[in-house]
């Protein structure tokens, strides 16, 4: 199966549509990957509560933490959990909702110009060798993409385009290990 750039989709990986997106601005150059950390509740992996979160379906009640979610709507581009599987929410032509207010080399609203990777996980645990090698995957597929923008795509944390909001994926991410 070819990577279907046309649409924004990569090949071979999962897809689950969330409606938490909307268009990038014309003319707008993607030229950075923003690397998040998300598990729900905090900590505890594995279960759909974060593809539940993603899609705007959370389960409520199933936790007491998630009451604080209620009125938030997010989506990355892509999602890779603990064994290394990895979701599309988003068409990589497309503006997902993941950055928030953010700021890169004096250009604000990152979420114009970027692509958003959640990964399974939380700030202060490391990550799973099958999260960094599907993680490497999938960047290589995305620098090789069609998509509009600079094939040196910078790659950052959520902590360096929001630092006063943010601090994952944390110190336990090993940047050696995808760039």
């Amino acid at each position: 199966m070819k990577n279907n750039f046309k649409f924004g989709w990569l090949a071979n990986l999962n897809r689950i549509f969330t409606e938490n997106f909307d268009l990038r601005p014309p003319n707008i150059d993607v030229n950075l990957i923003v690397i998040h950390c998300i598990s729900l509740p905090p900590g505890q992996y594995g279960g759909n509560f974060v593809s539940q979160f993603f899609t705007n379906r959370l389960e409520f009640e199933a936790d007491n933490y998630f009451d604080g979610l209620r009125e938030t709507k997010v989506s990355p581009h892509i999602y890779i959990d603990r064994l290394g599987e990895a979701t599309q929410f988003v068409s990589l032509n497309n503006r997902a909702w993941h950055a928030g207010e953010s700021l890169w080399n004096g250009c604000r609203d990152c979420n114009n110009f970027s692509i958003g990777i959640e990964l399974e996980g939380t700030d202060d645990t490391p990550f799973e060798d099958a999260q960094y090698d599907c993680l490497s995957q999938v960047i290589t597929k995305i620098k090789a993409s069609k998509m509009r923008g600079d094939k040196n795509l910078e790659v950052v944390a959520h902590s360096d385009v929001a630092p006063l909001r943010k601090t994952d994926p944390g110190s336990y991410f090993s940047w050696d290990r995808v760039c």
